[in-house]
Order: C-alpha cells, then sequence, then structure tokens
C-alpha cells in the first residue's frame, strides 16, 4: 500500500493524555520511556509515515505504566488489531519502540514479563543494547500512587466544590486507606464523600477529612465458614476411613493394596490370601475319581434282602 493511502488518525497537540481518557496497565506493566530524550515538538515524528506518526504521537502523550498493548489501542484509536500490530512493528525498526524480557524476583518465583519501552528520540540498536544491559542509566521511576491517592486526586472531577492539593491528598491517604481495609469499595467512598455537599464548601480539605471519619463504617466481620469432617465406614470390616480412601465403600486393607495391614473382623481371611487358601485346601481333597458320588435327594435309599 502507498504512503499516500494511509489514513492518518487525528493528531492531539502535543502533552501528555490524561490518564482517565486510557486505561492504565496492572502495576509494573504498561509503557516506559527511555531515558535522555529531547523536549517534546510537534514534528517528532514527521518522518514516519502518516499512520504510523499518529499512533507514535498519541504513545509519547500517555503517561507511564499506560496499556499500549495491541487491543487496548484498538479500543481506543481508529485502528484495528492488524493495522497497530504493523504499525508497533514499524516504530520498532525506526527505533522508537523495543519490546524485552525482564526478569522480576518475587517471594516465591521468579517471573519473566514483557517490558516495552518507548523512545521518541530514534535510537539505534547499539544504543538499545546498551541500554538492555544497563550501560545506559534509567530514569529513576516516579512512585506508584495508591488507590486511596487515586481516588482523592479525582474527587475534584466528581465534585467540583471538592478539589484537593497533593498535600492534601497524601495527608488523607491513610484514612481512606482505613475504609479499604474495613471492605469498601471506591464507589462506597465515593458516595460518602460526595452526597448531599453543603452550599458553599470552604474548605475541602477539612470537609472531607471530617466525612472521612465520621461516616468510618465498621470493621466488616468475615462469616464463620464451618467445617465438616466426615469419614464413611468400610462395608467390610466396618472400620472409619476417609471418603477419598474408600472406593466402592471398601477401604485400602480390605481391597488388597500391597503393604495394608488387613482390618477385617478376627478370623477372616485377607482378600489377598483367599486364593492361596482355596488352593490349598483343594491340595488335600480326595482325587475326584475317588470321592464318593452323591445321591440324589428324590432317590429312595436302597432297600436291604431279608432273609
Amino acid at each position: 500500500m502507498a504512503a499516500s493511502q494511509l489514513s492518518a488518525a487525528p493528531v492531539s497537540p502535543p502533552g501528555p493524555v490524561p490518564t482517565h481518557d486510557h486505561p492504565m496497565a496492572n502495576p509494573g506493566y504498561g509503557k516506559r520511556s527511555a531515558p535522555d530524550q529531547r523536549p517534546r515538538t510537534g514534528h517528532d515524528f514527521a518522518h514516519l509515515l502518516p499512520r504510523d506518526a499518529a499512533i507514535a504521537m498519541y504513545i509519547d502523550g500517555l503517561c507511564e505504566g499506560a496499556d499500549i498493548s495491541v487491543k487496548t489501542l484498538a479500543k481506543v484509536l481508529p485502528y484495528g488489531q492488524c493495522a497497530l500490530r504493523t504499525t508497533l512493528n514499524r516504530l520498532q525498526e525506526e527505533g522508537h519502540l523495543r519490546r524485552g524480557s525482564e526478569c522480576v524476583a518475587t517471594e516465591e518465583a521468579l517471573i519473566w514479563v514483557t517490558r516495552t519501552f518507548f523512545s521518541r528520540t530514534s535510537r539505534d540498536d547499539e544504543w538499545w543494547a546498551a541500554y538492555t544491559r544497563g550501560d545506559v542509566p534509567p530514569e529513576r521511576e516516579r512512585p506508584t500512587r495508591s488507590r486511596s491517592y487515586i481516588l482523592l486526586a479525582a474527587l475534584g472531577e466528581a465534585a467540583p466544590t471538592l478539589p484537593l492539593s497533593h498535600a492534601h491528598c497524601v495527608e488523607l491517604e491513610p484514612q481512606v486507606n482505613e475504609w479499604f481495609e474495613r471492605g469498601s469499595t471506591e464507589a462506597e467512598i465515593m458516595c460518602a464523600l460526595t452526597q448531599g455537599l453543603p452550599v458553599p464548601v470552604y474548605s475541602p480539605f477539612h470537609f472531607v477529612r471530617t466525612r472521612l471519619l465520621d461516616k468510618l463504617p465498621p470493621a466488616r466481620i468475615a462469616p464463620v465458614r464451618e467445617v465438616v469432617l466426615r469419614t464413611l465406614e468400610c462395608r467390610e470390616c466396618r472400620a472409619p476411613g476417609s471418603p477419598e480412601a474408600m472406593r466402592g465403600g471398601i477401604c485400602g486393607a480390605c481391597r488388597g493394596k500391597p503393604g495394608d495391614t488387613p482390618r477385617g473382623p478376627a478370623g477372616a481371611v485377607p482378600v489377598q490370601g483367599v486364593r492361596a487358601r482355596m488352593s490349598a485346601v483343594r491340595a488335600g481333597l480326595m482325587p475326584r475319581e475317588e470321592r464318593p458320588q452323591r445321591r440324589p435327594l428324590s432317590s429312595k435309599p436302597p432297600t436291604e434282602d431279608k432273609a
């Protein structure tokens, strides 16, 4: 397809796209910007095809941690997944994007995760190789904001009379954490803070702090879960056993598992010894031809001859 036939998405002016307008990836994933980039200008991607330039400018404007997977981009941009995958591959060829694996150590295991790095400034393969080795010092990652901070920062959008500064969000963060620890959801906390607002609100910080204290819900007690322990009786020896040990209502010992100790009634013949006992009994019997013939039940006993 010729370059002139590639349609370009509406190019937004340079600047970060608001976080709430684009989905965020899970903590630790998403977009990661490469260090030492030039200041943002309006012609950073002029050397790319129109569609590639529009998508690159959109990704460049996203904040750190934004979800830039093909599926997510297809939901917010007017392109299909195939077109977006082709564009991301071309951005990689042009030195703006690199995908790699990174080993993350947890308390339980070592997990390999996929990382996506984006650079407004085009880099060659040698630079990316040095960056992968750690020769290029990465930028210090900004601390990930908690659920409580994000909720407080968005409070002014839900209720314009309750705007909070950064310092106020940090100070009120522990109180919102307490709500979350007691099982409250974001919607419940937002409803408690924004319902029935007085007019006007003279001090949003003091108002929110008072509501967080006065409307703090009680700790939710988890329901007591009943634990039922059941055993079954073996239908042969009547010995108790776990349901997992029973097969057809017979315990392992009575089924004759190798190494099991017979648990049947006193004098009972173990299953594994039945054949041997029967063979021994048969060996002590008289040969078949020497055995006395059984008299039919219907026949009468022979009469003795009288002298």
